[in-house]
């Protein structure tokens, strides 16, 4: 007999028919509840648990560095060298102008950082770089930067928020001058071969107000003014906060080292 179109059809559904039931038979019953849950378990971590670390508004973490509270500058040193010259007044921190930069007496890696910082009302006849200017160096090379950037054009990688001549920021979180601004910062370290090669370039991320403006950066090497970064091997090094002669202040330092 020539199989047609026409016999074909009923011959196939008739197979499927009888085929059906034994696709049933072979069909796997639904786990139970207990079968379902030991499943899940085999992808939970047991411990160590996290450790708990206390987060009260408005100060900071429990296992938080202090590196500024408003009341002294212990913990500080001037770069190059004596007492610190910065000046103190109402809690904040104030950049001594002409005096130089400061820097933690402590050296840190890997770290979570917080720092607070007021520009001064702009002053007429002063604008781009020359309005508010200072600057957060991590490992004392690698600066973000503190710039009055309200309403203020300059280079986009040299303006607020930004890791100086490398990354402009993402937006402009900038306040108006004379206001209270927050950078909370999330700093990688380079790591570094025996040989002094690198291994694992800097990463930031920057939140400038509580916004996103940095997001895991990848740094080309420690900030230059003049010509183009690059990689030199060091250690742990301090955070420093730049003199660029301008009436800049900080308050409610802090960090995780992590």
């Amino acid at each position: 007999m020539t199989l047609t179109s026409k016999t074909l059809t009923p011959l196939l559904a008739a197979g499927l028919m009888l085929a059906a039931p034994a696709f049933a038979q072979d069909a796997a019953p639904e786990p139970t509840q207990e079968e379902r849950q030991a499943q899940s378990r085999v992808t939970e971590v047991q411990g160590p648990e996290p450790r708990l670390v206390q987060t009260p508004e408005g100060q900071p973490p429990s296992d938080a560095t202090v590196l500024f509270d408003g009341s002294s500058l212990e913990g500080w040193e001037p770069v190059d060298g004596g007492e610190a010259a910065w000046t103190i007044e109402d809690g904040a921190l104030h950049v001594g102008r002409g005096t130089g930069d400061i820097r933690t007496t402590e050296n840190f890696c890997d770290v979570q950082l917080h720092v607070e910082w007021r520009s001064p009302p702009n002053d007429e006849g002063h604008d781009s770089q020359d309005r508010g200017n200072s600057g957060v160096f991590l490992q004392e090379r690698y600066e973000v930067q503190v710039l009055d950037s309200h309403e203020n054009p300059t280079y986009a990688n040299g303006q607020a928020g930004s890791i100086y001549k490398q990354h402009l920021p993402l937006v402009n979180a900038s306040r108006e001058p004379g206001e209270w601004q927050s950078y909370d910062i999330i700093f990688q370290a380079p790591i570094f071969a025996e040989d002094g090669a690198l291994r694992r370039p800097a990463h930031l991320t920057v939140l400038h107000n509580g916004v996103v403006v940095q997001n895991h950066a990848q740094l080309q090497g420690a900030t230059e003014w003049i010509g183009y970064p690059s990689y030199e091997a060091h250690d742990c090094a301090p955070i420093r906060l730049q003199d660029h002669d301008a009436d800049v202040s900080f308050r409610n330092i802090w960090v995780r080292p992590m």
